[in-house]
């Protein structure tokens, strides 16, 4: 059981919204894969996936325990594993997740393994290196791997997919432009000389707002779920889904040359009141946010965090907020504090909320 008064609350209603929101910018044919890793972006993975599982076509996690976890919790949604290593292919036959065989090593594996259990069109999906140089083949590959797969019946090619360097990038235009138009072409081959049509997909978050044309069989949504649109405007549009609360555990009166936490990183020029919140950088609050970096909410006024972060607390400014022991406070609420606390910490969103400690309590809200 988990006991910590801090809570990170998910909105179920805004994840819907930003769900819908760009369903609106794709044709009625285009599939939406649903990227719930890193724990669905550092809020409740499991149960993102359940209260989406019948709006979207396909879920996408980073590691197969991640897939197992979803599966456990009753996901019966197909599951892409982005980064399957060679030791967890038994497990994700197991658990009838679907792997991305990004390089000759794991396609060869698998297919052994396939081979082996007299698998019938295994669900598998091929990833294409186009400027990314993250993971994938080369368009140099293709032979080689259609080579091997009309070599048996044991796998399918459920789709291929590329990932863009930068979608987001307005100043990548002519780039981003150059790796859709290669991965058009790796499809062809493939096309010309399979006998089924694998779904194709190369649009993150960023490319579905920049790059509608290029929508293929199936975009991936990620940061976009979860109220970011790596655009300030269509940001605006969306809605945040991450709360992150906690409470004032105590209350200290601090007197002119006193001094407030670690390393006395905090000298009191004057009479103060200071509340203790128990979140610390054990939970994702960066160090760099200490020092009157970044301010929390209660009773909906700022109150500046003094001194050092600590491992499990920090420590406030509540001298002009009339509040007591135990009362509410945001530590964020809004895509404009989470960007504040992005930008405080020299980072994106992104880490904002996958640093979010895993003891911090999920709760999901609909």
């Amino acid at each position: 059981m988990n006991n910590h008064v801090t809570v990170l609350e998910i909105d179920g209603k805004a994840l819907e919204h930003n769900l819908q929101y760009f369903k609106n910018k794709l044709a009625n044919n285009t599939k939406v894969l649903a990227v719930v890793k890193a724990f669905g972006y550092g809020s409740e993975a499991t149960e993102v996936a359940k209260f989406l599982e019948n709006k979207v076509d396909y879920f996408a996690v980073a590691y197969t325990d991640e897939g197992i976890a979803l599966r456990e919790a009753g996901v019966e949604t197909p599951i892409l594993v982005f980064h399957p290593q060679i030791q967890n292919l038994e497990l994700i036959i197991q658990h009838q997740l679907e792997p991305n065989l990004y390089n000759h090593t794991i396609l060869d594996a698998f297919l052994k393994i396939a081979d082996d259990k007299l698998l019938l069109n295994y669900p598998i999906h091929l990833k294409f290196n186009t400027g990314l140089n993250r993971l994938g083949f080369w368009h140099t590959d293709i032979p080689s791997i259609l080579s091997k797969l009309q070599s048996s019946d044991h796998t399918k090619v459920a789709s291929l997919f590329s990932h863009l360097a930068a979608s987001d990038d307005i100043q990548e235009k002519e780039f981003t432009i150059n790796q859709i138009n290669n991965f058009a072409y790796i499809a062809k081959q493939f096309f010309t000389h399979l006998d089924y049509k694998p779904m194709v997909h190369v649009l993150n978050t960023s490319g579905i707002i920049n790059y509608p044309e290029a929508q293929f069989d199936m975009v991936r949504l990620g940061i976009g779920l979860y109220g970011f649109g790596n655009d300030e405007n269509e940001t605006k549009q969306l809605k945040n889904v991450a709360s992150l609360k906690s409470i004032i555990s105590q209350i200290h009166l601090i007197e002119p040359g006193e001094t407030v936490g670690y390393n006395r990183a905090f000298t009191a020029n004057k009479s103060m009141k200071t509340a203790t919140i128990p979140i610390g950088h054990a939970d994702g609050i960066s160090r760099r946010l200490g020092n009157k970096n970044y301010a929390v909410l209660i009773n909906n006024q700022k109150a500046a965090i003094l001194g050092n972060v600590c491992m499990d607390m920090i420590m406030v400014d509540v001298s002009n907020i009339d509040c007591k022991e135990g009362e509410e406070v945001i530590i964020f609420n809004s895509q404009e504090m989470i960007t504040e606390m992005a930008n405080n910490s020299e980072t994106i969103s992104y880490e904002v909320l996958t640093m979010i400690s895993q003891r911090v309590k999920r709760l999901l809200k609909c």
